[in-house]
């Protein structure tokens, strides 16, 4: 039956098939990418591996042997999906609606960059207020799985009532630090390497600070620190250190294209090295 099947695809049009599964594998995307991190997500998957069987065995087993009560009670069963799925979807159909409906010229991954930006600056400033200590490490193209590991996977939205929540004093997650990756927060309670003291310079820093040295050293991540001393920001990358960031210099910094991150990086720490000396 499966030989017949292929035989049957095969006198089509491979062009025009290729087509047809290219825009078929567009709109799968697309929907899986709108409904990812929903409760519909998984809804989703369910009803597209029903409806792939249930073709399958339509195309194999009831038009070969013309079972046709079969066939009938199939196309009533696709019926009855489809109003399940209208009604198991509503939310996320009244938020693809209005999303389409929206005037933006943005796409929805700058949108959710800029949204995640918009999260950790809050997070730190209001972390820096408070003098609580914490460490975000922002994975980029380096692959930081073996350090993910040492946590606990969470897997969730980057929020800043999330990042404040995580390092918030003698809670089971605030020690150590946060792992970043796109739009989520994949782990929290990671174990980075430290930097070894000598190579600072003979500065004297904390662990956090160390920690954000050695993960950069390894590895081409951002690491925003804040010191539970003295509610400092500090940004590390390639190794390198820069203390005494403020609001808009951090939005600078996280919103300027990686072409451009190199030398404002250097601009930003001499401008601080010289305003804000380390003590020795």
């Amino acid at each position: 039956m499966l030989i017949d099947y292929l035989r049957r695809v095969a006198e089509y049009n491979l062009l025009i098939v290729a087509i047809e599964l290219f825009l078929i594998g567009l709109v799968v995307y697309w929907v899986v990418d709108f409904l990812e991190g929903t409760r519909g997500e998984r809804l989703f998957r369910s009803v597209v591996l029903i409806l792939i069987v249930g073709f399958l065995i339509l195309n194999l087993v009831v038009k070969r042997f013309d079972f046709a009560r079969l066939q009938f009670l199939y196309n009533g069963f696709l019926i009855f999906v489809l109003i399940i799925a209208v009604t198991a979807f509503q939310p996320e159909i009244r938020r693809a609606l209005i999303s389409i409906g929206r005037p933006s010229l943005r796409t929805s991954s700058s949108q959710k960059a800029e949204k995640s930006i918009d999260q950790i600056i809050d997070a730190v400033m209001q972390l820096s207020a408070s003098k609580t200590g914490a460490i975000i490490v922002i994975e980029r193209k380096v692959a930081l799985g073996e350090f993910i590991e040492t946590g606990v996977w969470l897997d969730s939205e980057v929020s800043t009532e999330l990042l404040r929540t995580i390092f918030f004093p003698d809670t089971a997650l605030h020690d150590m630090a946060v792992v970043i990756r796109g739009d989520r927060i994949v782990a929290a309670s990671v174990q980075l390497p430290l930097a070894e003291e000598g190579s600072i310079g003979g500065v004297e820093l904390g662990s956090r600070h160390r920690a954000a040295i050695g993960i950069t050293s390894g590895s081409d991540a951002i690491c925003l620190v804040v010191s539970e001393e003295t509610g400092i920001i500090s940004i590390a990358e390639g190794g390198r250190l820069t203390r005494n960031i403020d609001r808009s210099q951090l939005r600078q910094y996280l919103c300027t294209e990686a072409k451009d991150k190199q030398s404002f990086f250097g601009r930003l720490r001499r401008t601080n090295a010289e305003k804000y000396p380390l003590k020795k």
